[in-house]
């Protein structure tokens, strides 16, 4: 049985299954964690060309953060040692910036996550390297379109099954593969938090979407079939069969009505090109 926690600023929260619902309070702090994530993948835009490496968009971000008065969630977060995960090509998600050359015709997702008075803003966004071919932009395009499908969708009374299913079967009918061993989550003042936000599924099944949920949908979307392996690294995660992979992920609160997008590109860059 799921249960929901009405949670303000000052209880001390713990991840302990329940699902928070949060005040005005909550999300405000959403709203600043969440326009600062968005403003450093804006940043990148311009940044991410061939010849850089993944250690410096690392080091980019790592500042950014802490020129705005956060720290990276991700730094330390069990043992990881950066500011943030950089996933090219096959990769489909927490690959490890490196002295990785970026080089022409590569995709690569940038995931952020700032900790802002608290409140982590957690987004992440694909970019173009130089002269991508077709095949991997339009990649990107639908996986874009799964992320806003699941966006759109959410509101009171809506199931995660319900999102599920919508960005299942728009992936499969351009028959890419949807990656089930990662998912969304729910994050606040936790970086990850109940529910599990799956990304292929059965409509009308999992948890009820109620107002004041905070959670992330962040669909991984193959060019080919859908299953991953893990390295020997213990972070990084690629497709079995090598085909590539795209990402993008907003965070997002549940209103009244509808759904309010945390982590949206203040100046209009939501997918490439840019």
């Amino acid at each position: 049985m799921v249960e929901y926690q009405h949670v303000t600023s000052d209880m001390s929260v713990y991840r302990d299954g329940t699902i928070k619902l949060h005040g005005p309070e909550g999300f405000d702090g959403m709203r600043k964690a969440g326009r600062l994530a968005a403003e450093i993948l804006d940043e990148l835009t311009t940044f991410i060309v061939p010849g850089v490496t993944t250690a410096a968009i690392d080091d980019m971000v790592r500042g950014m953060m802490l020129d705005a008065g956060s720290v990276p969630a991700t730094l330390g977060y069990r043992g990881y040692t950066h500011s943030c995960c950089t996933s090219i090509n096959h990769v489909i998600c927490h690959g490890i910036p490196g002295e990785k050359v970026l080089k022409s015709g590569d995709i690569i997702n940038v995931d952020v996550t700032p900790l802002v008075d608290g409140w982590h803003g957690d987004t992440s966004r694909m970019y173009l390297v130089g002269d991508v071919p077709l095949k991997a932009r339009r990649l990107v395009e639908v996986t874009y379109e799964c992320l806003m499908i699941g966006v759109d969708m959410a509101k009171p009374g809506v199931r995660i099954g319900d999102i599920a299913a919508a960005i299942q079967a728009h992936a499969e009918n351009h028959r890419y593969g949807v990656v089930r061993e990662f998912c969304g989550h729910g994050l606040g003042r936790l970086f990850h938090d109940a529910p599990e936000v799956v990304h292929a599924g059965r409509a009308g099944t999992g948890p009820e979407l109620k107002e004041g949920m905070f959670l992330t949908i962040e669909p991984m979307i193959n060019l080919g079939k859908p299953p991953a392996k893990m390295l020997s690294d213990g972070w990084t995660a690629v497709t079995r069969d090598k085909s590539l992979s795209a990402q993008f992920e907003h965070s997002i609160g549940i209103t009244a009505t509808g759904r309010e997008i945390f982590t949206e590109s203040p100046k209009g860059l939501h997918k490439p090109p840019y």
